[in-house]
């Protein structure tokens, strides 16, 4: 039996595509993986420096404005100067184009895109579970394994830096996230496709992976995402006002406008197509409610400028008793598109849906998408909080933060693993830590680069280049 692959993969990329190793044994797969050593010596991932003409912060920064609005740049870029890590986050652009030319065996999976360190958190699954995963897919797309452990790997180090950890012992906690990526893709490689597709990691283990003198912290963490909810969202962020349930402004962070092209009708007409996207359970769910009221939220520090907004439903009959808040994110093309190709889908947004149905381990129930024909933006639908709940890398202590990258590595092999890809990859990593150290050593290059960055972004805010706050 052949199972299919996404026609749009195999079109579009040139690598090995996800699920095309159906017919071949476990062995056969490692086999071919450990081949690929010939091609692309696994030392070699370890070299990395800028390309002669490699554009400026600025030109960089520029580039990525184009779309956004104006008046939110100010607050990205304030975000982004409070430090190395916080200019890496919102930078993804950069590492594409630094990195995307660097060694690859061509073995292709569907990228998490920008898999940093605080873009994994806690979430609910559909049966009320709190889960541990990545949990931000704006730049997924099907390309070469490695640039996720990469972009992994250098947010492990940079945070290291950001904690005070001297340079062995940021090593050592890169080392421990791309140790547990091998291992766990090493495991998963042996196991039955459907076991692996089903495999998840509930938040409560990585408490219980994490040093005893950690656990009470985390814990808090995890009480916490279990009362974020999509009603205490609504208590917090809408009140009732002449019997209609509206979002309360806080501007610039929450605010209605008015939009130049974006308003009332347009939110209903999107409402409608995403209900389409949705499977016909899911869709039943969504027709119970009715709109009741939209305004811009801005969110997170790589998309702060970018449409994004909280859309308030109401159920029960409009009381506003049963109020349902979804956030409608604006989708922009992945920064990885000019380096390995289009997806192949319909709009950015279904990209989105579609990267982030395979890499997690269970996507939220009202994950969807639509499109508005007037202005040519798509936008994907989620649940605004569902549980939602992260940590904080830079408060972590040595021993903390390296069982937390080690769980990050782990959720990591998963998504790839989802591709159908772990055996190629395990037989191209191996059994020894070659691949650790090479990686380790770009990590620390690249954090490196990273920093001489921020402060070329601090200085171009500080003599008006870009806009500051």
């Amino acid at each position: 039996m052949t199972v299919a692959t996404d026609p749009g993969t195999q079109r579009l990329n040139p690598g090995v595509a996800p699920g095309v190793d159906a017919e071949l044994t476990a062995e056969q797969r490692l086999a071919l993986g450990k081949s690929l050593r010939k091609q692309v010596r696994r030392q070699s991932h370890a070299a990395w420096q800028p390309v002669a003409d490699r554009p400026s912060v600025v030109e960089f920064m520029r580039r990525d404005d184009e779309g956004r609005l104006d008046s939110l740049l100010p607050i990205r870029y304030q975000r982004m100067s409070e430090s190395a890590f916080a200019y890496f986050r919102g930078s993804a652009s950069v590492m594409a184009f630094d990195v995307a030319g660097s060694p690859s065996t061509g073995v292709y999976v569907q990228l998490a895109g920008d898999a940093h360190l605080l873009n994994y958190g806690i979430f609910g699954s559909p049966t009320g579970r709190l889960l541990f995963d990545v949990n931000d897919f704006d730049e997924t797309l099907p390309g070469p394994w490695e640039y996720d452990v990469k972009r992994l790997a250098a947010s492990a180090t940079i945070a290291s830096r950001a904690n005070s950890l001297d340079e062995s012992t940021a090593r050592a906690v890169t080392l421990s996230c791309v140790r547990s990526y091998r291992l766990h893709t090493a495991r998963l490689a042996g196991e039955p496709m459907i076991a692996v597709w089903d495999g998840h990691a509930d938040a409560e283990e990585l408490v219980k992976s994490l040093p005893a003198a950690d656990r009470a912290a985390a814990s808090k963490t995890l009480r916490k995402a279990e009362k974020r909810s999509d009603l205490q969202a609504a208590e917090k962020l809408s009140v009732i006002v002449d019997g209609k349930a509206q979002i309360v402004d806080r501007p610039p962070l929450v605010d209605h406008g008015p939009f130049p092209d974006f308003d009332e009708d347009v939110v209903v007409a999107m409402l409608q197509e995403y209900g389409r996207s949705l499977s016909s359970d899911r869709r039943q769910l969504l027709e119970r409610y009715r709109y009741a009221d939209f305004a811009l939220k801005v969110v997170g520090v790589g998309s702060v400028g970018t449409h994004d907004y909280a859309v308030l439903l109401e159920g029960s009959g409009g009381s506003g008793e049963d109020p349902l808040l979804l956030q409608l994110k604006e989708a922009k093309a992945s920064c990885l598109e000019p380096y390995f190709g289009s997806s192949g889908t319909q709009n950015h947004a279904e990209r989105v849906v579609y990267g982030q149905r395979i890499c997690q381990s269970a996507s939220d129930v009202l994950l969807g998408w639509s499109h508005d024909a007037a202005t040519g933006r798509s936008y994907y639908w989620r649940q605004l909080w569902d549980h939602k709940g992260s940590f904080e890398p830079s408060a972590m202590s040595f021993q903390e933060l390296q069982s937390y990258v080690a769980f990050c590595g782990r959720s990591l092999a998963y998504a790839h693993a989802r591709a159908g890809a772990a055996g190629r990859i395990s037989g191209y990593l191996g059994r020894s830590d070659v691949f650790d150290r090479a990686i380790a050593d770009f990590a620390a290059l690249y954090a490196d680069q990273m920093e001489r960055d921020h402060a070329a972004l601090v200085a171009a805010l500080d003599d008006g280049r870009l806009p500051s706050a």
